[in-house]
């Protein structure tokens, strides 16, 4: 799926909202809950599934409930030119949630979940025995602050006001 960059209006950030407060919802309850045609909500959100802004509806899972209550965020310095090499390396080990090849002291940073501190170490004992791996260095979450969450951005900047848009006609 190519993925163009395109510019999110009003609605298009309502339908992003209601679809995280109800993300089973189909168009028809989309457009009753927007007030916005069904053929409009179908369109747009389609548009924005095409341009690669929405990317899944897959259930938000808690990791701690399902077993793995440990998280660690682990910054790895690699050797010259090893970031493919890691990339894949990186993903045959599941407890790595997402890695990002960043700016600054580290290479690459890291986001691991774990079932326990012993399977952490287990874990970063792997990750320390991949070949591009210089150093790592890993913290230890203690708690959540901001839970991951995109709407605040979305909803912080003037967005224009959609053209045109038919009123939903139920009711």
């Amino acid at each position: 799926m190519a993925e163009q960059r395109i510019t999110l209006d009003q609605l298009d950030t309502q339908l992003i909202r209601t679809l995280s407060e109800n993300p089973r919802t189909g168009f028809l309850e989309l457009s009753r809950l927007t007030g916005v045609s069904r053929a409009t909500v179908q369109a747009r959100v389609q548009r924005m599934e095409q341009a690669g802004v929405i990317t899944g509806y897959g259930p938000d899972v808690d990791l701690s409930a399902a077993g793995y209550p440990v998280l660690a965020f682990v910054s790895l310095e690699i050797a010259q030119g090893g970031l493919d090499q890691i990339a894949e390396q990186l993903a045959r080990i599941p407890e790595i949630l997402e890695a990002f090849g960043t700016t600054g002291p580290a290479d690459v940073n890291c986001r691991v979940a774990a079932g326990s501190h012993e399977h952490l170490q287990e874990t970063l004992i792997r990750i320390n025995r991949i070949s591009t791996v210089v150093r790592s260095t890993s913290v230890i979450a203690l708690s959540e602050v901001v839970a991951p969450r995109h709407l605040p951005l979305l909803e912080s900047e003037q967005r224009p006001r959609p053209s045109r848009v038919p009123a939903y006609r139920g009711k």
